[in-house]
Formats: structure tokens, sequence, C-alpha cells
């Protein structure tokens, strides 16, 4: 069936305004499919990997390598059998325009931030998309909604995705109370009754997927399903030391080696993210509410604290993923969700999976959906 798809540069978080494509992986002429690689691409932030957002004939680049591209501006087309060259050709010329005038395509689509008062704490979000089902994110320790920037985009394509910054992270309140799983799930049950969701499927990575997995236990009815990315609380392996040592880390030096074992990859790591999470670390309130949330993953001895495994509904619906790679919660622990949940182990992959394999993630939220 003869079609064209605009491939656009992605807006991978709120502050994202341009991208550097730094290589094409697909060629011109190179039939992709569906999630297959397209090009590597570096933001201010972090470097991620383009997918295709539909099966087809690469038919033109129109952004080379080595050039800066507005987010909505369109970057390559991807085209169905009978398309004509003249067709093709009409959409590029478009957008070599735009991409000479340097004007991004309208913003629709991009995440609208917002602030959720809950029990007087403020939360932080952004939301995008408008689908009937409504998806929450959930993020880990140390970690913000920016941790989904490499998924919120795609998820929002065919729903309404929010993605919250929990108390004590991102710009959110840095108040967390005792810091207990029971207070950190009250506060994401609260943010569904602020945001007038009543019925949810949930999504946590690391310390989210024990709060979100306490939510289900606590409020089944809320909760559609639930996807599982490396969570806390499944089995009894953590790396401690990380875990302590990201909190009492207080410069570049110290930081480094501990974001390192987040990815299999360690050149993702990139002086700006160093810098941004020791920004983050140095706001008022964030020393305190990480010492305050440590005890909640870490036991004194310095194995898991956490054990949600048998919270875990079983009339919910649940897909859990894990990297293969993954040095913080190792893939190993899957097997306490063993009959339970369909596992996924990505090879290759290290703890921060929907950032090293967006792709996977985002297919395993869409089997959780649409189960």
């Amino acid at each position: 069936m003869p079609f064209i798809e605009r491939v656009t540069m992605p807006k991978w978080g709120l502050s994202m305004k341009t991208g550097k494509i730094t290589e094409w992986i697909a060629r011109e002429g190179d039939e992709v499919e569906e999630g297959d690689d397209l090009a590597e691409i570096d933001t201010d932030k972090i470097a991620g990997t383009l997918e295709a957002p539909r099966g087809g004939v690469l038919r033109r680049i129109v952004a080379q390598a080595g050039g800066d591209a507005p987010v909505g501006c369109v970057i390559a087309v991807i085209a169905g059998p009978g398309v004509t060259e003249d067709e093709i050709e009409r959409v590029a010329a478009e957008a070599r325009e735009q991409l000479a005038r340097g004007v991004p395509a309208e913003d629709e689509g991009s995440p609208v931030s917002g602030i959720a008062e809950v029990g007087g704490t403020a939360l932080s979000y952004a939301t995008s998309g408008g689908g009937a089902e409504e998806v929450v994110l959930v993020h880990g320790y140390g970690g913000d909604k920016n941790s989904w920037l490499f998924v919120q985009e795609p998820l929002a394509a065919r729903h309404t995705v929010y993605a919250l910054d929990l108390p004590g992270h991102g710009e959110s309140s840095k108040e967390v109370g005792d810091g207990s799983l029971a207070s950190l799930a009250l506060v994401v049950t609260g943010f569904l009754d602020a945001l007038g969701i009543e019925r949810a499927h949930l999504v946590g990575h690391s310390l989210g997927g024990a709060v979100v997995t306490a939510v289900a236990a606590a409020v089944p009815d809320r909760v559609r399903s639930l996807t599982l990315i490396a969570p806390a609380g499944y089995g009894p392996d953590v790396d401690a030391a990380y875990l302590r040592g990201f909190a009492e880390a207080g410069t570049r030096r110290e930081l480094r080696p501990h974001l390192g074992k987040l990815f299999a990859d360690e050149g993702l790591v990139t002086r700006q993210l160093v810098d941004d999470v020791l920004k983050y670390k140095r706001l008022d309130g964030v020393d305190t509410a990480l010492r305050s949330l440590l005890p909640t993953l870490v036991a004194p001895g310095g194995g898991a604290a956490l054990d949600v495994s048998s919270m875990l509904p079983r009339g919910v619906r649940t897909v859990a993923v894990w990297g293969g790679a993954d040095q913080v919660i190792p893939a190993s622990n899957a097997a306490a969700l063993e009959g339970r949940a369909a596992v996924r182990v990505i090879e290759g992959v290290g703890h921060m999976a929907q950032l090293e394999a967006p792709g996977e993630v985002v297919a395993a939220v869409e089997a959780a959906v649409t189960g």
C-alpha cells in the first residue's frame, strides 16, 4: 500500500531544541522494519539511536550526518511500494527548505510540563499524546522524568503518557517524609487522583518498579497493567555500593564511575550527563532526600531491603524487561517473576534499558497495554 512516512528529529526531553545526526546507520534504498536503527543522534544531554517509526524503504536522507536539525524537522523519508520518485522528491524538497530556514515543524505532540499538588507535595510531570489508554512512567532512585526521553514520544503516538518526578527528584518538592515504599506509593496514587486518572498502565524502572508494584497491591482496581524495568524488590541481589556511592558522590570524579555502572556502554555517560546529575545533587534538599530514601533500597548489612514479590497482584497483567548486563540489579533477579510475568532479558544492555534499548521497552509496554 503506498504511503510516505516523514521521519522527524525526535524531541528527547523538554529542553531539547535541536539534535546532531552523527551517523546514518541505514542507507538510502535500504528496506527497514519498524524499530530498526536509522541514525545516531547527539543531544545536549545524551546520545541515542533513532529508530524507524514504520517499515518501508528509506527513500531519502534529507539531513546529512554531521549537521544539526531542529526538533520536528523532517530528516528522512520512508515510503511504501508504489510511491513515485516525483512524490518523494516533492516531500524531500519541502524538508530541505524547512531545514535551510532552520524552522522547526509545529511542536504538536511535544511533552507539556505541569505541577500536581499531592498531600502538600508539588509533583512535576510531563504529559504527551492523547490516546484513550493512560500510561504513567515512574523513574528510579536518583532519576527523573527525563529518564524516559527516548520512550515517551513513541508511546505518546498511541496513548496519553505521563512521566512524573517522584518526591526528592527532578523538579518535584525535595521533602520525602519517611522515604518508605508505602509513602511513595501513596504519592503515585495521589497523582492519579490529582490528574483524574481512574485506571492507568503503570511503568516503573528500578525503585519505580517497586513503587508501581506497591500501588497495584494497594489499589489493583486502579491499575490496568504493569511494566517493570529492572525493578527493585524482586530477588536478593542489588549493588549496594553503587547506591551508597551515588548518594555520597559530591564531585564529577566521584560521580562518573557510579554513572558508568548504569550502562552496558559506558560511552553513553557524557560529560554533560555527569554535570546535569551533579547539578541536581547540589540542589537544596536533594542530599537529605537521597539519604532518606537509601534505607528503603539497601539493608544495613548491604543486601536488598525491599521484597515486593509477594505484593504483585495476580490479576494485573505484568511484563518485565531486564538488561542482561545490568550491574545494579542483575537479571538473575528475574527468577522471582517466573510464572507471574512475561520476562524479556535484553543482552548487551545495562540498568537503563529505556535509554539503551528504547524500542524493546516500548514493545514491552505495548505488550502490557494490549495484552
